[in-house]
């Protein structure tokens, strides 16, 4: 029953960070990062590639979530570890990630 709850609960948020890097990826004007703020497109020199790269980044962190939602199906106390290791790590790496991505595009 635990891989169950496990599964349940782990697709959905893989999905969602997924969704949030082919949203990004697609969108025409410029992605934000932090929640409630925005990036203009005269802040931008290439809103396509700025986007594209954004994301990449978020569909990079899916991957910690799609790596630990396999391996709970053979052991949900390993895939805990991998995921708590992996988001406790990723975010910063995000931070970091995005913030090179918007010097990079900035006007």
């Amino acid at each position: 029953m635990e891989k169950v709850i496990w599964l349940v609960i782990t697709i959905p948020c893989s999905l969602l960070f997924t969704g949030i890097g082919i949203y990004a990826w697609r969108r025409r004007k410029p992605m934000w990062f932090w929640s409630g703020s925005s990036v203009r497109e005269e802040e931008i020199t290439n809103v396509k590639a700025y986007n594209r790269e954004n994301g990449i980044m978020w569909i990079c962190y899916s991957a910690v979530f799609w790596i630990s939602t396999i391996m709970g199906i053979r052991s949900v106390s390993t895939a805990g570890i991998v995921l708590a290791v992996g988001c406790l790590g990723g975010l910063p790496l995000l931070v970091i990630a995005y913030n090179r991505i918007y010097r990079k595009y900035k006007r």
